[in-house]
């Protein structure tokens, strides 16, 4: 049986995070990282992006070259999913019956794309966007295909919306609840988005719900939807979110429901387990102390740091702004903090001009911003996030004026605009 001082469940931003910070933060015991794929870490963001749209090779989007992993004695276990954890005895099993035993034990898995649930789920041309793997399936499969019908509303669908309607597809977004982003966002942005695609020619539906796939010859042709209305697809991609992949924790005793839960220190309720990522559920102080899974970039890397700083003797409780960008056509989109629960905006400048943040407010205290082509703020805003802080909303307002102008510990040659 194999033994790791470290082992590394999960082959995404944060399992390559952590052995990064590990050796970064001094730590020399042996680390290996268990990735389901055959693939080496890699970034997750471009898939949908520039990616699918061929403007970015794979080997661009390896998070380390091969010979960096070999360099700090990483192994990479590739091809191998954790089906088991023995949590008493600190071993854990893979789908193949190896058993691995660990010291220490980072459950960095991620999740599954969460799939339909209705009748024709499993037909041909039914696609995700989620691993490597599954946008080479689907690009093998675009060349032919003009109809294009995208299920969800959020980021992912969007994004891939964009990529297809430069292309020259036709597509049509559908999307369950009243507007697209409104999981993410506030309804100024999701009507500005909803605009913007269908000036590019998307066909945006919302309030529609999938209740079957139908097909032909056991391929997809189109999507039905409450009431009876078919809509037909010469392709389907599914974009609703994942499904946490917790359930060997669950199965071990961890505790959790929407993921696996862990306290301010990335640790589970088990022993010598830590969960970090996109499946672990954390007391988010930005998100008013409630209990959150947040699926980001920023949140692996954190989080991979966090426990990088307990298992080489300096821990430091998470605790960090949350962060996440977009892309669609021209427009970046980058969101500091998290607008839920939110009970005012503030727009400062003009969509029109397709250059503009909103600014939410909750209590009075600013606790995000949702910036479009508009970098500067999104930097400077940053700081108001962390700070909390009590801005009239009339200056907030006022573009002339800078955001790190408001800020509450600005220098005084900031706010007196000499620096």
């Amino acid at each position: 049986m194999q033994h790791f001082d470290v082992l590394i469940v999960g082959a995404g931003h944060a399992g390559a995070a952590a052995a990064i910070a590990l050796r970064q933060q001094g730590f020399a015991g042996t680390i290996a990282i268990a990735g389901e794929e055959p693939e080496l870490p890699y970034e997750r963001p471009p898939l949908s992006k520039d990616f699918l749209a061929g403007e970015k090779s794979f080997e661009r989007m390896l998070i380390r070259p091969e010979s960096f992993w070999a360099d700090r004695s990483v192994t990479m276990l590739t091809s191998c999913r954790i089906d088991g954890v023995d949590a008493a005895g600190q071993v854990a099993t893979t789908s193949a019956g190896e058993r691995i035993g660990y010291g220490e034990l980072i459950w960095a898995a991620g999740g599954a794309a969460r799939r339909l649930a209705c009748e024709g789920l499993d037909l041909g041309g039914i696609h995700a966007i989620r691993t490597h793997a599954d946008v080479e399936a689907l690009k093998a499969e675009l060349g032919t295909a003009m109809r294009v019908v995208i299920v969800g509303g959020g980021y992912i669908g969007l994004e891939v919306a964009a990529v297809l309607a430069k292309r020259g597809k036709q597509v049509i977004v559908l999307e369950a609840l009243d507007r697209v982003l409104a999981r993410v966002a506030g309804p100024p942005l999701s009507h500005f988005y909803e605009a913007e695609h269908r000036a590019h020619g998307v066909e945006v539906r919302t309030g529609v719900f999938v209740t079957a796939v139908s097909g032909t010859d056991g391929r997809a042709d189109g999507v039905v939807l409450e009431g009876g209305e078919r809509i037909a697809a010469d392709l389907v991609i599914v974009g609703i979110g994942i499904v946490p992949a917790v359930a060997p924790l669950l199965a071990a005793g961890a505790a959790g429901t929407m993921g696996v839960e862990v306290d301010a220190l990335c640790r589970t309720s088990l022993p010598h387990i830590f969960a970090i990522g996109d499946c672990a559920a954390h007391i988010n102080s930005f998100a008013d102390d409630a209990l959150i899974r947040l699926e980001s970039v920023q949140n692996a890397n954190d989080m991979a740091t966090t426990v990088a700083r307990v298992l080489t003797g300096n821990p430091k409780p998470y605790h960090a702004v949350p962060w996440f960008w977009s892309n669609q056509y021209d427009l970046r989109l980058q969101t500091v903090g998290l607008s839920t629960g939110h009970d005012a905006t503030v727009l400062r400048g003009d969509p029109a001009a397709r250059a503009f943040s909103l600014v939410y407010l909750k209590d009075g205290r600013v606790v995000a911003l949702d910036c479009v082509n508009a970098a500067r703020d999104y930097v400077q805003g940053k700081a108001l996030v962390e700070a909390g802080s009590r801005i009239d909303p009339a200056m907030l307002a006022d573009v002339t004026v800078p955001l790190k102008m408001h800020h509450p510990v600005a220098d005084p040659l900031v706010r007196a605009g000499l620096a």
